[in-house]
């Protein structure tokens, strides 16, 4: 299509417009004669070109930079916090989510609170009260680095550090107890064992809360929960006497009796009365069944199965009569296990939280039969109804 014509040589083309756009000094002599097409380069200069190519492409891509120890020690801990301690004590630690527990993420609590507090309460729990032993020396499910990446967790809430006070208090518990009467059984109960707010009386929580932990709490208060401070009400000496009087309760820890196993425990027999008629009056969850309901209908020999929704520590200590420990952090091991065709009661301490997640991953595992024991485990003790300790077999 195209006429041929030999080629023999060229003759630069000058851009006498590109020359027109250049700044003034390109005007100088020392650009004359310049064309668009650049000079010859070096064969040297070629050679280094091809081998940065060749140096780039070889290149490998960037690899993820890996996680620090101390990064998978802190994520660990968050995923374990969010599956077993947010029931209660809420996803960020505010507290007082189920059952009273209190508030973590308050910046003197946590500026107050030891590694060695954290790790005694997280480890062995508070007796008679719903905050669980969870470390695998009290038949838990965490080992120490658990119970460690959980600590940093917490510590994660806060970076603020409040003045502490360590000294040994010196106050008068005579008149520590006089304080204590007027201002703070209403809340802690006549021997700090009772009522809404922690067990300040509990032989543990004084034997890893020194004096320097209670004079913040009492002067400062904790911020976001029911706990007002005091020092706009208590003099420092008032202050000393009340602390005097709690340390003058303190009484050694005693060791517990039953000895722990390892999570998770064997499941056992799950029903009781199997071959029973059909329970009345039981409602699925997420409607709860009443104690005097399930008694009746337990005693009338009806099919039925009890599920502790605690840790393994909690039901070895002591649970319903009859019934199995199905965790509700971890109920997968026994799922297929269960009966789907009777009613299973889950129960906690809480009085709902544990047992009421418990109760929601069975429905949506395909039970229809479930319910919830209202007000859990307590108000069962407190009516005298039967409990048994160790393990179900």
């Amino acid at each position: 299509m195209f006429a041929a014509s030999a080629v023999t040589s060229y003759t630069p083309i000058r851009d006498t417009h590109a020359q027109s756009l250049l700044p003034h000094s390109s005007k100088s002599p020392r650009f004359a004669g310049r064309t668009m097409f650049p000079r010859p380069q070096p064969a040297w200069f070629s050679k280094w070109i091809i081998l940065a190519l060749l140096v780039g492409c070889n290149r490998a891509p960037k690899q993820p930079v890996a996680q620090s120890q101390a990064e998978l020690s802190l994520n660990h801990g968050r995923e374990t916090y969010q599956r077993m301690c947010s029931v209660c004590h809420g996803a960020v630690g505010e507290g007082y989510k189920a059952d009273q527990a209190p508030r973590l993420r308050g910046a003197n609590f946590l500026a107050t609170a030891s590694d060695s507090f954290l790790t005694t309460v997280i480890t062995h729990g508070r007796d008679d009260t719903t905050m669980s032993a969870w470390g695998r020396e009290r038949g838990g499910p965490l080992s120490p680095s658990d119970v460690s990446a959980v600590i940093q967790y917490l510590r994660s809430f806060s970076k603020e550090k409040p003045r502490v006070d360590p000294r040994p208090s010196l106050g008068d518990k005579l008149r520590g107890a006089e304080i204590y009467t007027r201002e703070c059984t209403s809340c802690h109960g006549p021997t700090g064992n009772g009522g809404p707010a922690p067990h300040i009386g509990d032989s543990s929580f004084l034997a890893t809360a020194n004096d320097g932990f209670l004079r913040i709490a009492i002067t400062e208060g904790r911020a976001q929960t029911p706990m007002p401070a005091f020092k706009r009400k208590l003099d420092p000496k008032s202050i000393e006497d009340v602390i005097a009087l709690l340390r003058s309760r303190q009484v050694a820890v005693v060791s517990p009796s039953v000895p722990a196993k390892p999570p998770p425990l064997p499941l056992g027999p799950v029903l009781i009365h199997p071959n029973g008629p059909e329970p009345n009056g039981f409602k699925r969850f997420p409607e709860t069944t009443g104690v005097d309901i399930v008694k009746r209908e337990l005693d009338r020999g009806a099919q039925m199965g009890f599920l502790d929704a605690r840790a393994p520590s909690d039901y070895m200590r002591e649970h319903i009569a009859g019934a199995v420990s199905v965790p509700f952090y971890d109920p997968a091991p026994y799922i297929d296990k269960l009966p789907k065709t009777a009613w299973l009661v889950c129960y906690c301490a809480c009085p709902h939280a544990e047992s009421g997640k418990l109760a929601q991953q069975l429905l949506d595992k395909g039970f229809t039969k479930v319910t919830v024991l209202d007000e859990g485990l307590g108000v069962w003790k407190s009516k005298k109804f039967p409990t048994s300790t160790g393990a179900t077999l």
